[in-house]
């Protein structure tokens, strides 16, 4: 009996292990690029969510581009090997560079969220994130010009606590405007106590739910 429940552990490990997933594509305007990505070293989760590998994942690799783009231009993430397997909410962020993205870790109160995908029904409780491959959103057009990390998250909430996925990217926004959305840390912008990231979504299910993080920016 103890052997047959170890195999079941194993598999059972190994299936959550195959389940997770990488944001390796920047999406602009319908065309792949990876050069501008900091492509994470794995697949593995990040946790907790107050971790500094929150901003951009677990020591990424170096990225060799910095792309141009348009305030109002079509942006976002692809996954080339499966789909999203966990449910949970995602986001995708701004973070203002101070100087050159290509120099920027992430940090200060330099972020602000421009898109999520959060609940799709509440019977049974499911996702609009769940089986998709890319997540795409149009850059606000009253965005500020300059150089930006723009970034992916996807939070897995089978198990609390939850486990994070994220990607950041370089890009610099042109022809922008001047709007002034309100501007978080990672980490920091959600806490570990949040009742978003700490949610049960095994029955009963919950009857409302509120994607972790600040409110969409739309400029």
């Amino acid at each position: 009996m103890k052997f047959a429940s170890a195999i079941v552990g194993l598999v059972a490990i190994a299936h959550t292990a195959s389940a997770h997933y990488i944001f390796n594509q920047l999406l602009v305007n319908g065309h792949v690029n990876t050069a501008a990505v900091r492509q994470p070293q794995d697949n593995s989760p990040v946790k907790p969510v107050t971790s500094t590998n929150m901003r951009c994942n677990v020591n990424p690799g170096h990225a060799t581009q910095t792309v141009s783009v348009n305030a109002g231009d079509s942006i976002g993430f692809g996954v080339t090997v499966g789909k999203i397997y966990h449910q949970g909410p995602a986001a995708i962020y701004l973070g203002k560079a101070p100087g050159a993205a290509s120099a920027w870790d992430g940090s200060g109160k330099n972020w602000f969220k421009i898109a999520e995908w959060g609940v799709a029904s509440y019977n049974p409780f499911s996702f609009k994130s769940l089986n998709q491959n890319q997540f795409v959103t149009t850059i606000p057009k009253n965005t500020p010009s300059g150089e930006y990390l723009i970034r992916m998250e996807q939070i897995g909430l089978h198990v609390i606590p939850p486990e994070s996925f994220m990607t950041c990217a370089q890009i610099k926004i042109k022809n922008g405007g001047s709007g002034k959305p309100h501007k978080v840390a990672i980490p920091g912008h959600i806490g570990a106590g949040d009742a978003s990231v700490n949610v049960n979504i095994y029955p009963p299910y919950p009857k409302s739910y509120t994607c972790p993080g600040p409110a969409v920016w739309r400029g």
